[in-house]
This record gives C-alpha cells, sequence and structure tokens, in this order.
C-alpha cells in the first residue's frame, strides 16, 4: 500500500478530506438518492388518479328503465351505485351534463344504444336497394340502411309536437342549407338543414334537444350526429317515417 508522508495511508486520508468537505462515498449517495425517490413516491405517486366526485344526484323520471337497462335493482329510487352507473353511461356516450340524474336525454340516447344491434327488428322501415334514412317517432331514433345493412346507427331525436306533428310517409332531401337560419321561426338556427318536405328538415339543435317538448315539425338531432349525417347523405335520398311521437295524438 502506498504512503504518505505523515504515515497514513492514501485511502485513509482520502476518506478524511470526505468527511471534513461533507462529502460521502459513493454507495452511500445511491443509498440516499433511493431512500428519497421511495419517500417521495410515498408522499405522492406522480400520476395517481384523484378520487371520484360524490354522485348526489336524486331519483329522475327514466330511473326504472336506466336500472332496467343498466343491470341495477330496479326499485325506481336512486342509490349512489345507481347514480354512479347512470353517470358513467352519460359520460361514455357524451351526454352533458353527466351528474348520474336519469333524465329525458339520458333515456333517449339508452334507447338509441339498446336498438344498435338491429333497429330494423319489428321491420317498419322498408328495405331496398338504395340507402333509406328510418325515421322511427314511436321511438324517437333514426337510422340510416341500404339494403338490411345499417350504415349510419340509430341516434335520439325530437319530432314535431301536437298540431305541429313531423309528416309521416315517403320524402326525398330537396335542399341542403348548412349554416341554415329559419326564415319562420325567430331566426332559429338549424345548422346542417337537410329538407325534405316543406319546411320540415333534418336539422342539428344548439340547445338542449328536449327543451319545450317538440319541434315545430322538424326532425332534431344533436349537433354532432346532425353533422355526421349531412356528411352521409346528398339530395335525393329517400327518407321514410312512421309512427308517432310520444306524448301526441296518434
Amino acid at each position: 500500500m502506498r504512503r504518505n508522508t505523515t504515515g497514513k495511508s492514501a485511502e485513509g486520508s482520502d476518506e478524511a478530506a470526505r468527511i471534513r468537505t461533507g462529502a460521502r462515498p459513493t454507495a452511500a449517495l445511491a443509498a440516499t438518492a433511493l431512500a428519497a425517490a421511495l419517500a417521495g413516491t410515498l408522499v405522492a405517486a406522480p400520476g395517481a388518479a384523484a378520487a371520484p366526485a360524490p354522485c348526489t344526484a336524486g331519483t329522475g323520471p327514466y330511473q326504472r328503465p336506466m336500472e332496467e337497462f343498466l343491470k341495477r335493482p330496479v326499485d325506481g329510487v336512486q342509490s349512489e351505485a345507481d347514480c354512479v352507473a347512470i353517470r358513467d353511461f352519460q359520460t361514455k356516450n357524451d351526454i352533458d351534463p353527466a351528474n348520474g340524474y336519469a333524465s329525458l336525454g339520458t333515456y333517449r340516447v339508452m334507447v338509441a344504444v339498446q336498438a344498435r344491434a338491429n333497429p330494423n327488428a319489428a321491420g317498419k322501415c322498408p328495405v331496398k336497394n338504395y340507402r333509406v334514412t328510418c325515421v322511427d317517432l314511436d321511438r324517437q331514433l333514426l337510422w340510416v340502411q341500404k339494403k338490411k345493412d345499417v350504415v349510419f346507427d340509430p341516434v335520439p331525436i325530437r319530432s314535431g309536437r301536437d298540431s305541429q306533428e313531423t309528416r309521416l310517409g315517403w320524402h326525398s332531401i330537396y335542399w341542403r342549407s348548412r349554416d341554415h337560419v329559419s326564415t319562420i321561426y325567430d331566426n332559429a338556427p338549424m345548422p346542417y338543414a337537410q329538407f325534405f318536405d316543406g319546411g320540415q328538415a333534418l336539422h342539428g339543435r344548439l340547445d338542449d334537444l328536449y327543451d319545450g317538448g317538440g319541434s315545430a315539425g322538424c326532425i332534431n338531432l344533436r349537433l354532432a350526429d346532425a353533422k355526421a349525417l349531412w356528411d352521409l347523405l346528398d339530395i335525393d335520398d329517400a327518407l321514410y317515417i312512421w309512427g308517432a311521437k310520444p306524448g301526441t295524438a296518434d
């Protein structure tokens, strides 16, 4: 071993220097760093999910059908677990607000989701070799089919109220206006309007789809659905409308 002039080993001299200057051996530094990292992990794990907010919405008007669809105990009375299940459904299906309340809008989306497997199971929309937009007023649903293939999944709609019912039967799109504003109803916006009979059209609604109870005869859709339908359809596309809006005279 190499010696220095004081008679102490070079290694002993180096160790003394480290102690005087506050330096620590590499192994000690690594151990300290690991301990600090573990301590930080225990204090606050980066990216840890925050606990979901309590779900406090009360019993809604469509509580029972939502409970049945979501495979919850069907008693018509909101529980916290019911609320969370409904809120999760709303979030998954872009329903605003997603607050766990079994509203009309939530129910209508549920009906559309339920119908996706086979919306024309009852055979009420004629099957043709060309594209047909099927409008079921009984269930307040719209979908598009060609032959037996569904090319546009069912979406919720709002049709005409009493005395302003949506006209039934066969129609075809004769005019389209992307940023249409009504010349009859106080300049009401009618985005993605596709007219099929007189002043009646398929179009989006900027506000709550179910505010007001019914349309003035048009087929109202959520804005995103109206845009998607606009991108699919064209002039002369066929529509077939049947049934009656719930709450209106047959």
